[in-house]
Formats: C-alpha cells, sequence, structure tokens
C-alpha cells in the first residue's frame, strides 16, 4: 500500500505557533523533506524530533520529486516542511504535490501559519478580495509585464521581498502603480514583529533613509472602481462625440439609447449629447 504526502505548516516566527498535530504527524512519519536541513533540524531538536531528514528545494524539486514519490510507493509516509509556512505556498512544494497527483499519491495538508495571511489581516486593507504574487520575479522585462498587471488590479495584492531589494521593488510599484495605501509587514509573530500602514510615496522615502531589515510582506490596496470609472470617463473624453455615438449605433443601438450611453460615458447630461450633435447638424 502506497504512503502519503503530508504537507505540515511551521512557524513563521513564533515557535509557539507549532501546531500538536505537526508535531504529531513529524514524528511518525518516515521521512522529512525539508527546504533546508540545517534551518529545520533546529525547529526538529526544539520539540524532540528525531525523524531522518532530508533536502527538498528549488534546484532539486524535480529530480527529487521522483525520489520521494518512489518511496511513496514503496509504502512510506513523507511531510513537507519549509523554512517558514505552509509549503507549497510561494515555494517548491507545489511541483511535488502535483507529481503525487499524476503518481496516484494521496496528499494531505496540516494547516498552520502563513505569513501572506497573516500580513493580510494585519493591513487593514480589504481582506475580501486579494491576489497573491509571492516574489517578484527577476527578470525584467516579465516583471514588467506582471507589474502593468497589477497596476488594473483592483483585489488588494500581496507581495514578498527581501531587505536587499525592498528600496528596488517600492520604486517600481509607485512608478507603476502611483500612489496607494500599503502596509510593510515584517518579523511577523516575533518579538520586534513591525506593521508600517502607509503610503507607497512614503514607504520609500522613509527606505531609502532607513535601512530595511528581515523578510517582508507588502499588502497594496487595489485600484478602486471609482478610479477605474474616471479613467475610462477620461479615455472617452479622448474622441468625438461623433465618433463615441458611431460606436454604440454601429452595435445595433437605436440613436436615443445611444445618447443615453454616450451621455454616461462622458459624465454629461443626455442633453448636452444631443444638443451637441444638433449644432453639428
Amino acid at each position: 500500500m502506497a504512503g502519503k504526502l503530508f504537507l505540515c505548516a511551521t512557524p513563521i516566527g513564533n515557535l509557539q505557533d507549532m501546531t500538536p498535530r505537526v508535531i504529531e504527524t513529524l514524528s511518525q512519519v518516515d521521512l522529512i523533506a525539508a527546504e533546508d536541513t540545517r534551518n529545520s533540524i533546529k525547529l526538529l531538536n526544539h520539540f524532540g524530533i528525531k525523524t531522518p531528514m532530508t533536502s527538498y528545494h528549488e534546484y532539486n524539486k524535480v529530480e527529487k520529486a521522483h525520489v520521494l514519490i518512489g518511496r511513496m510507493q514503496a509504502g512510506e509516509n513523507v511531510a513537507l516542511i519549509t523554512d517558514a509556512g505552509t509549503p507549497a505556498i510561494s515555494d517548491p512544494g507545489e511541483v511535488l504535490v502535483k507529481m503525487c497527483y499524476e503518481a496516484g499519491i494521496v496528499v494531505t495538508s496540516l494547516p498552520g501559519p502563513a505569513a501572506c495571511i497573516t500580513a493580510l489581516t494585519l493591513s487593514g486593507l480589504g481582506t475580501r478580495r486579494f491576489s497573491f504574487e509571492g516574489f517578484l520575479p527577476p527578470e525584467k522585462k516579465e516583471k514588467a509585464r506582471i507589474l502593468e498587471e497589477l497596476k488594473q488590479e483592483t483585489r488588494t495584492i500581496i507581495l514578498y521581498e527581501a531587505p536587499h531589494h525592498l528600496v528596488r521593488t517600492l520604486k517600481e510599484l509607485y512608478e507603476t502603480l502611483g500612489e496607494r495605501k500599503i502596509t510593510l509587514c515584517r518579523e511577523l509573530t516575533k518579538k520586534f514583529e513591525t506593521i508600517m500602514p502607509t503610503t507607497l510615496e512614503k514607504a520609500l522615502d522613509y527606505y531609502e533613509e532607513q535601512d530595511p531589515r528581515g523578510e517582508y510582506v507588502l499588502v497594496i490596496e487595489g485600484k478602486s472602481f471609482a478610479e477605474m470609472e474616471k479613467e475610462k470617463q477620461e479615455s472617452f473624453l479622448e474622441i468625438p462625440i461623433e465618433e463615441h455615438m458611431k460606436r454604440y449605433e454601429e452595435t445595433g443601438m437605436d440613436r436615443k439609447e445611444a445618447m443615453k450611453a454616450v451621455a454616461k460615458d462622458r459624465g454629461i447630461s443626455k442633453r448636452d449629447v444631443y444638443q451637441y450633435l444638433t449644432g453639428l447638424e
């Protein structure tokens, strides 16, 4: 009988966030696959867990996945942990999960801490709809494409960033998105946890003077519907009213309904549209 893959969430800072179920599972599985065994051994020693470990990280994620799947097919249970938080979130674990399903291996998740969700709940920004982007890609063209997509994103945006890239990322965000509210979170759940609600411009000014320290989670407000409507209205104002009317009439809309639609698009009255068109005749 084949074994299982257990996705085990580990603390993002405070060790007391380790769940009893994760401790029990890590103690009972046959093998623990860890992103960095040197880091994870400290966690295991703290809880007296003696289970053997093997490395599973970005640079061996495919070849090692085959090895781990082979062991699970032979009947062993494997637990996957990341350096901090939930495996497979901005993490090579997503590859192992996919390959396990392809191989018919059962996967289960033991929920726990996730830096992105912790930061979102602390941000003071909208939590009902959000977009998690993880780390922005290093390749310039791909990053520029994603930033342009985020420019139109109406959901709250969550990003991860390392301290040595923070200023550059804040600058790119400000140049692309314009002024937005942002909450910067660092040292989450730790003694010196810092939550900084501010704006992109103020955050950039601050960190150009202060050295960033620790890993950051950036929570950024999405584009407002009011702003989108304003931009839409401005784009309509760039074309003549008669051209605007023609676009609607070509869809089969009668003249009266077209005038009503044009007035709404441009933020003027139907009477203004009528008077303008009458003046052209």
